[in-house]
């Protein structure tokens, strides 16, 4: 079985990509398994708990999980152009230690959104970079960001427009044919 772990790099309580991720999820085949992985309780990455062998119990219960998953989804905000402190704090707890990186090959899907016309873009192409590092391969088409989120989700936080139903499906597809290359079921 196939696990997706979806990090969500909202906090907020009525986040819209917690709204966004759940719908996504909906949308992933039957003998999928997707997860919100909680990020919001990892203490601040600091070299030193590593280094000393005392990595907080949030850490390493982030660790394990996230090694278990087979794929990731990312959907984000965006926080002044970029990538929400809390999703960038996740990215470096799980890429430590180095040699033990949670991340190391595995597939990455991105969904960026904003209540404004620009949909994201900066925090969808900033996360592209540590991804990278990371030896993460990840969906180049199609991109998504979602403009006018605020206007796509209805009062249930259901997306409210068919064509991006559809096209959130068509990047759901593309991420599975990204998967199916590098992980066995």
């Amino acid at each position: 079985m196939t696990k997706v772990a979806v990090l969500v790099g909202s906090l907020r309580k009525e986040s819209f990509s917690k709204k966004v991720a759940k719908n996504v999820m909906e949308l992933f085949p039957g003998d999928v398994t997707t997860e919100i992985i909680p990020i919001g309780d990892l203490p601040l990455y600091n070299q030193d708990f590593d280094d000393n062998n005392e990595p907080p119990r949030e850490w390493i219960n982030f660790r394990e999980k996230m090694k278990t998953a087979n794929a990731v989804l990312f959907v984000t905000p965006e926080y002044n152009r970029s990538i929400p402190g809390v999703l960038k704090n996740a990215i470096d707890v799980g890429s430590r230690p180095m040699e033990d990186s949670v991340w190391k090959g595995k597939p990455a899907g991105i969904i960026s959104n904003s209540p404004k016309n620009l949909s994201g873009f900066g925090a969808n192409h900033h996360l592209r970079q540590p991804l990278v590092f990371l030896d993460m391969p990840v969906v180049q088409q199609p991109e998504v960001y979602l403009a006018n989120i605020t206007t796509l989700l209805d009062e249930n936080g259901k997306i409210n427009n068919e064509g991006t139903i559809q096209f959130l499906q068509t990047f759901v597809d593309k991420f599975m044919d990204l998967i199916g290359k590098f992980t066995e079921n």
